[in-house]
């Protein structure tokens, strides 16, 4: 027990840079706190004191905000950053070195006794908001990104985001891992909308082209009316036909 919580502790220092002592972390992380306590009612609901067991994790939900149920099954090494909101279902199985931020849910999607949570590899990492739902698995060194919805299983070292979450091949490559929001790939309205108007723009771009084309075929002389500027005129087809 007491070597494991060193390698909790230990796993805090490195990767957290908040962290400035062991005494700062064993009262001031409550992510600690629910691995502890997880620990202890495990080993009760692995001895069939079902009640006692989750007794002890319905306090230490209550104290820490995070919702592990004692049947959850842990690795070594696991870190919950600042952890509020974390909820852990009862078949959850969980490797080594993994991270979690605050808000992830570890759900299931049906009511059917049985295997229905998900089961994540070594060195996975989820960020914040994120919901990985049902008996899937997320691979070793998966990562999942901010508020990803995950329902389908992560292959091993990719990277997925997004509502439904999806595969970002062009996160493959990429050094590092933002917990709290991935790239250009997210269900954003603003981007949305900006993605539609850029679309929208372009496509004004080839008509008005077009019809340049066509006015040269009758003759109409537009070398000087191809300026990018001159596309924005709203007289700019009178002064063409003028």
């Amino acid at each position: 027990m007491f070597k494991a919580i060193k390698e909790d502790i230990s796993s805090v220092f490195a990767r957290d840079p908040a962290a400035r002592s062991t005494l700062e972390v064993l009262t001031c992380y409550p992510g600690i706190h629910a691995r502890i306590l997880h620990r202890l009612s495990h080993r009760l609901w692995k001895w069939r004191l079902y009640w006692l067991a989750r007794l002890l994790s319905h306090i230490s939900r209550f104290l820490t905000g995070i919702e592990i149920h004692p049947g959850a099954a842990i690795g070594s090494r696991f870190f919950i950053d600042h952890g509020m909101g974390v909820v852990i279902g009862e078949t959850a199985e969980i490797g080594d070195d993994v991270t979690l931020y605050h808000g992830v849910t570890l759900g299931g999607t049906s009511w059917k006794e049985g295997k229905r949570h998900p089961t994540l590899g070594n060195g996975v990492v989820v960020g914040a908001g994120a919901k990985i739902l049902g008996p899937i698995h997320v691979g070793d060194g998966a990562k999942i990104g901010s508020n990803a919805v995950v329902v389908r299983d992560v292959p091993a070292g990719a990277t997925a985001a997004g509502i439904p979450a999806r595969i970002l091949e062009e996160m493959k490559n990429t050094v590092g891992f933002n917990a709290y929001g991935l790239g250009n790939d997210q269900n954003d309205p603003v981007s949305k909308a900006l993605h539609g108007l850029i679309g929208h723009s372009a496509s004004v771009d080839q008509r008005i082209e077009l019809i340049l084309q066509q006015l040269e075929k009758m003759g109409v002389r537009v070398e000087d009316e191809r300026d990018t500027a001159e596309k924005f005129d709203p007289n700019y087809l009178n002064k063409i036909v003028d």
